[in-house]
């Protein structure tokens, strides 16, 4: 399980290795994306609060990239944090995900991406539920609910 020690390692001295890259020219990404996804992954946009389509979805399945299909959160991790993004408490593999120290906005956050793709997801604070303390607070357009899917990991 995560800790947020080891996510500000990760932020700091480097990503785990992700167990494959992909890699498209932006011409590629906006062919693949609607412009909305690739505001949000590609420019690190973010979507209004309480906007999303998988806020207040709670079935089960995998919740992969957007981009890339790669599972990044399983369903049994989601939680209702009242931010107005759906939120998880540990990514579906410790190398799903990279780590960004964001300075952005007059705050220090951290800025989490698909490890595959770098796609733009979203944050990770350490104000989230036992046992990990974690909210990974991620854009719904990020991200394509795989349902009935259960984590293999």
């Amino acid at each position: 399980m995560l800790t947020w020690k080891e996510v500000i390692n990760f932020s700091v001295k480097g990503n785990p290795i992700p167990d494959q890259r992909v890699e498209k020219t932006e011409a590629e990404w906006k062919a693949l994306l609607t412009p909305e996804q690739y505001r949000i992954t590609r420019l690190k946009g973010t979507e209004r609060p309480h906007s999303g389509a998988l806020c207040s979805i709670h079935e089960a399945g995998k919740y992969n990239c957007i981009c890339c299909e790669t599972p990044l959160f399983d369903s049994t991790i989601k939680f209702e944090s009242g931010t107005g993004w759906p939120s998880f408490t540990q990514p579906i593999k410790e190398n799903a995900i990279k780590y960004e120290r964001d300075t952005a906005f007059g705050m220090v956050r951290v800025e989490v991406m698909c490890n595959t793709c770098d796609a733009h997801l979203g944050h990770v604070f350490p104000d989230g539920p036992e046992p990990s303390g974690l909210r990974y607070c991620i854009n719904s357009e990020s991200m394509q609910l795989e349902k009935g899917v259960v984590n293999e990991n």
